[in-house]
């Protein structure tokens, strides 16, 4: 123990091998003996020569070397000498920790009072290193061997163990704490360095530590079985605390809740989030609410409670953590149970209905909301605003305040008039509101007295979207009707033509005069056929042959064309995705779509630029990312066109896929291309869409169903092949014959035409103008007909309905329909089970007779 002298406590260090006090003894030595021999020197210099001043320089020289030694070891001092050695040894002679210092051998060089004292020391030769006192104890061992170890590799290091009983013998029984440190450090004048220990006893420490735990624990579980239920959140809204009482309500496992695991939303139900968002707290401080609304336990029922709601900010205005006591306002029986009962059904319906409610007052400031109505209106409305009493008409367009002013003053003087306010957001122009605004039924008194009016208002974006797109759609379907029935007319004023064209033909030579000039009408015809076709395709009535396709190898022999069409200022790149899902589509329409939608990109690159035509599968799952309203979720190809052209201004957008829309010059465009690609399409089974910005480019997206092929579809694809190939083989065969045909058209030129290119051939045709008249010729002729060639679109009686009434007399009669409208058209309203061929208008000569000569050669 520290020894006490004249009221101040002996703190001197038990061992101290650092201040040396040998080195001064020996100094004083050596200097008495250097001046005794100059002394003997002196006295005896004329017994040894004549040298009497050699002898006083040597005595001199032997006195400045000890003087010159002596000062150079702090003996002797001409100036006061530093205090900082002395201060900081006075400062670890004191402390209360434990310290002992050693060599590299383990040898002790340092030990002061304190760790005497802590390990039971009376005298130096007492005293023991950590390692030797310790590293027996089965308790410290593992602390102490870490320890070591540390030092070794030079690295301090720290640890805490636990002694049943203390280190020093006589101290009070018990367990003890303690904690030790050591560490390695160099001292100037010594070559190999240190360890310094520091040992103390932290039991009381650890006691003080039990006691806090003790009492944490106490008021953890007074707060879990408070009645009321607590939660706390972090600033992204996870649960990081809930309280036992609050978990039983909400019949969450609490031994199985994992802070940040769920998140409020997870427990809040319907709208109920918007009343906790619209509350937050100014930059750096704090705010607090009362919240009315419903959680959702575990089994999906809904718990009314009541939040005390406190929410922070940080100083930058970020969310902060929250904490939130929670009333269950079921709970109680008192005489006000059933008023409280009543004040839950009417916050659960103000509050659940999917309508956005708000009360104004005479001035047309918002009073109260419900969560709907925050929900809604987020971001011009929150509890800063309701506060602030804004006024409703802030979330309403510049444009239609004056309506709601009008409104608002017919619900203050009681009237019922209660007509909705359309409009749109002030700083969001696509999203569509609809504002009714109602009296108050009784403002007599009571705290409603200051509402002058209840607003309901309802999102109608979808409603107009829907709106808009089925305005478009009838728009598009008359245009497409009126194009479709221009068409059909059209059509046999042009198979007349070409008809007479090819009969022209036949009785002129190339070497004729008037050769040149049936050609020329014959191709003019054959143009006008083209545009016929592109209205047909706007439509959808076009006859398309559709078949199985692999777009890779389509784009593949579509690449060099494309290349010519845009020429050498524009770069064509193709990307294709990987294994890529087959299409059924008609493959000449298909390219037809692909060069259109190349040209128009061509168009809209004058300087040049890049073209890009990509390829790629789109599974069910992705479709909804691309954000388009009519696209069904299904497996698509999509065929992107892009182009980094002038791109589309959003008031042409909306009309590119119209018929005769164009923004062309006259003479440079007929504005049926994107309708023909828009018809081609949809009858397709497709979808195209375009997304453009002025001056960034334009890109065209189809959608193309996958085709999953079934088994008979294989198998007549191989027979269509071995088919296809022997039709080749007989490419020039004789296409005249004897049959009795039928022929029944209400086109006056068509019918002739077809009379004399058919009785050409040799084929005995009798002509009707109608289906009745059909009837009648049929009946006379005793039903010996070989084929009946009958347009479908005709007066009194159609193609089909004639069809189905030879089918009662001769139900294995040939049959070939000729139409300028797609065969799906009319196919539909026929029997499965009808057998019959197609010949699509306008047509020639050689393709009537071939279609005749194939379909008596046929099997059906």
């Amino acid at each position: 123990m520290a020894k006490q002298t004249g009221g101040e406590i002996d703190t001197a260090p038990i061992i101290d091998q650092g201040s040396r006090p040998g080195v001064i003894t020996r100094l004083i030595i050596f200097i008495v003996v250097l001046t005794g021999s100059a002394f003997v020197f002196a006295i005896f210099q004329d017994r040894l020569g004549q040298s009497f001043l050699l002898g006083v320089l040597g005595i001199l020289a032997m006195i400045g070397v000890g003087y010159l030694f002596a000062s150079a070891i702090g003996f002797i001092q001409i100036a006061p000498r530093s205090t900082g050695d002395e201060l900081s040894k006075a400062y670890v002679d004191s402390m209360s920790e434990g310290l002992l210092v050693t060599d590299v051998k383990g040898r002790i060089l340092y030990a002061n009072r304190a760790y005497a004292d802590l390990t039971g020391a009376t005298s130096a030769a007492d005293v023991k290193t950590v390692e030797s006192l310790l590293s027996d104890n089965a308790e410290a061992a593992p602390t102490i061997e870490h320890l070591v170890a540390a030092l070794r590799d030079g690295r301090p290091a720290d640890g805490e163990f636990r002694l049943s009983r203390p280190i020093r013998a006589g101290a009070e029984p018990g367990a003890r704490w303690y904690r030790v440190w050591a560490r390695v450090f160099k001292v100037p004048g010594h070559r190999k360095p240190l360890s310094a220990w520091q040992l103390v006893d932290i039991s009381d420490e650890r006691a003080e530590q039990e006691r806090f735990f003790l009492d944490l624990q106490k008021a953890i579980d007074h707060l879990d079985h408070a009645p009321a239920g607590f939660f706390a959140t972090d600033a992204e809204g996870r649960l990081t605390y809930l309280n036992a009482t609050l978990a039983e309500w909400l019949g969450i496992e609490l031994a199985s809740f994992v802070p940040g695991g769920l998140s409020l939303a997870d427990i809040v139900a319907g709208d109920g989030m918007a009343l906790i968002n619209a509350v937050k707290a100014e930059h750096g401080t704090a705010r607090n609410a009362v919240i009315d609304l419903d959680l959702s336990t575990a089994q999906g029922e809904a718990l009314p409670v009541r939040f005390m709601h406190r929410v922070t900010a940080s100083r930058d205005g970020a969310a902060g953590p929250t904490r939130t006591i929670v009333l269950n306002r079921t709970l109680g029986e008192d005489a006000s149970a059933d008023l409280r009962a009543s004040e839950v059904r009417f916050t659960r319906f103000f509050n659940s209905t999917p309508m956005a409610i708000a009360s104004v007052d005479a001035e047309g400031r918002i009073l109260r909301t419900n969560a709907p109505f925050l929900s809604l209106f987020s971001t011009a409305v929150d509890r800063d605003a309701l506060d602030r009493r804004i006024r409703l008409d802030t979330v309403i367009h510049q444009r239609d305040r004056e309506s709601f002013a009008i409104a608002l003053e017919k619900a203050k003087q009681r009237q019922a008039d209660i007509s909705p306010i359309d409009t749109v957001l002030p700083d969001n122009e696509e999203r569509h509101m609809r504002f009714y605004v109602n009296a108050v039924a009784d403002q007599a008194g009571g705290e409603g007295a200051e509402e002058a009016a209840i607003v309901y208002a309802v999102e109608t974006t979808e409603q107009k979207a829907l709106e808009a797109q089925m305005a478009q759609s009838q728009k598009m379907q008359a245009v497409g009707q009126l194009a479709g029935g221009i068409a059909h007319d059209f059509n046999n004023v042009l198979t007349a033509i070409i008809m007479a064209s090819d009969l022209l033909l036949t009785n002129h030579r190339p070497s004729d005069p008037s050769f040149p000039d049936i050609m020329n009408i014959k191709q003019n015809a054959n143009r006008a056929a083209s545009l016929v076709r592109q209205l047909l395709a706007f439509s959808r009535r076009q006859t398309l042959r559709p078949e199985v396709l692999n777009l890779i190898d389509v784009l593949a022999d579509l690449r060099m064309l494309l290349s010519r069409l845009v020429g050498n200022d524009i770069k064509l790149s193709v990307e294709h995705g990987r294994d890529l899902w087959p299409v059924k589509a008609d493959i000449g329409q298909f390219e037809q779509v692909i060069v259109n939608l190349a040209v128009n990109a061509r168009d809209a690159m004058p300087e040049g630029g890049k073209l890009t035509v990509r390829t790629r599968n789109i599974p069910a799952d992705e479709c909804a990312a691309f954000g388009y309203r009519e696209l069904a979720a299904a497996d698509y190809v999509a065929i992107e066109v892009s182009d980094t052209g002038t791109g589309i201004a959003p008031e042409v957008l909306k009309k590119i896929f119209e018929p005769f829309f164009t923004t062309k010059e006259v003479g440079k465009g007929t504005g049926l291309g994107l309708s023909m690609v828009y018809g081609i399409v949809k009858q397709t089974g497709g979808f195209i869409y375009c997304d453009s910005e002025e001056g960034k480019g334009t890109t065209f997206r189809i959608f193309l169903p996958r085709h999953v092929p079934a088994a008979k579809e294989i198998e007549a694809t191989a027979e269509a092949a071995t088919s296809a190939a022997a039709k080749q083989k007989e490419k020039h065969r004789d296409l005249s014959g004897t049959a009795r045909v039928l022929l029944v058209e209400d086109e006056d030129a068509v019918r002739m035409g077809s009379v004399r290119a058919l009785a050409s051939r040799g084929y005995e045709v009798h002509e009707a103008s109608s289906g009745t008249e059909a009837m009648e010729i049929f009946e006379r002729l005793e039903g010996k007909v070989d084929i009946v060639v009958s347009d479908v679109v005709m007066p009194e009686m159609d193609g089909p309905t004639l069809l189905g009434e030879l089918r009662k007399v001769q139900p294995d009669i040939k049959f070939i329909f000729v139409s300028g409208y797609a065969e799906d058209a009319f196919a539909k309203n026929l029997p499965s089970d009808a057998q019959f061929g197609f010949l699509p208008k306008p047509f020639s000569l050689k393709q009537l007779a071939t279609v005749v000569k194939e379909m008596l050669e046929s099997d059906r």
